[in-house]
């Protein structure tokens, strides 16, 4: 197999050559197809989250079964699965006794402790390997492993209140801003100061406003999610949320957030994080995104070219999600060029 490999923090990756990997008990051994970039693993490559390294990044991955190890009832070799940014669970913690796995305090995660999908084959635990629907192409399909499910989580923590703001409209926003909206919310997007493009792409999506983030909202929202890892962001939102609203950051990392007036808060408004995601969650947004008829908007990038996939996406020169495809990726040329 080839794959992708981060070895220090800064990076660049570089491709290498591995023996083919053998699947353990309850394990999948899948083949990729394509693997979506997430701005977790910018934080990752920056150390700005800690990852075992060496690691292979990515954990928005959709591939096919090609062989299941002991104890794995409900694959078949050739099905069609999806690999999230929870890659495993200990089972044992009162976390996951109580169903909350996504807060497991012995966790493995996906392209930051478990090599990830930037390369030809993966192995992945089956208990957190989803069936994608196939009205979903692989490409498409890919950035809902990580933003699709956190998006939806966070959508869910948000409560059912019908004015929502979404700060930073990327990979994560243009999936939520698609089921808000066929939810009959009013969906307010607020991108990066002079954004135009990402502004039209949100009212091209439904959203009833788009604007800049240093803007106010025109309307008392009910609710805001954060996509952006902005921390300056948090007290802009709590002003933007009426009385009893809710402030959803969804990243996993962000800058520190700077005081604020404890008026902002007051009045029941609240603020809190989403961490990973569930089994219950991925099983659920699926079923969602198939009814909302949720459709992701890529650009898709060679395997090999991971370093400048990476690189556009930290400059926020794509609309929508970057997607790694195998096809295209030279292998042999890429190892060599990285072996010189």
């Amino acid at each position: 197999m080839f794959a992708m490999q981060l070895d220090a923090v800064g990076g660049p990756l570089h491709a290498v050559a591995r023996p083919a990997p053998v699947p353990g008990a309850g394990q999948l051994l899948i083949r990729i197809s394509a693997c979506g970039i997430c701005r977790t693993d910018l934080h990752i490559l920056d150390g700005e989250v800690a990852a075992r390294l060496p690691i292979v990044p990515g954990h928005e991955i959709v591939g096919t079964v090609e062989a299941i190890g002991p104890n794995v009832p409900g694959f078949a070799v050739g099905d069609r699965v999806g690999v999230p940014w929870l890659g495993h669970s200990c089972g044992r913690c009162d976390y996951c006794r109580a169903d909350q796995e996504n807060l497991c305090d012995a966790p493995g995660f996906t392209g930051c402790t478990i090599d990830g999908g930037y390369a030809t084959h993966t192995l992945a635990d089956a208990h957190f390997c989803f069936p994608i629907p196939a009205g979903f192409s692989d490409v498409e399909a890919a950035p809902m492993l990580c933003a699709g499910l956190i998006g939806w989580r966070s959508l869910r923590a948000a409560g059912e209140g019908t004015r929502l703001g979404l700060y930073g409209f990327g990979a994560a926003a243009h999936i939520v801003a698609q089921i808000a909206v066929w939810q009959a919310r009013e969906v307010y997007a607020f991108t990066r100061p002079g954004d135009s493009e990402g502004q039209a792409f949100a009212r091209s999506l439904g959203c009833r406003w788009a604007g800049s983030s240093e803007d106010g909202a025109p309307e008392a929202l009910d609710a805001a999610i954060l996509f952006a890892p902005v921390g300056a962001l948090v007290p802009i939102a709590l002003r933007a949320v009426r009385k009893g609203g809710r402030v959803i950051c969804a990243g996993i990392h962000m800058s520190d957030i700077p005081a604020f007036a404890y008026a902002d808060l007051w009045g029941e408004r609240a603020v809190a994080s989403v961490a990973n995601l569930t089994r219950e969650d991925g099983t659920s947004f699926f079923e969602v995104a198939e009814r909302a008829k949720v459709r992701t908007v890529t650009t898709a990038f060679p395997m090999t070219s991971a370093n400048l996939a990476l690189e556009t996406v930290r400059r926020g020169e794509l609309v929508g999600a970057a997607v790694l495809v195998e096809e295209g990726s030279d292998w042999n040329a890429a190892v060599t060029g990285s072996s010189a």
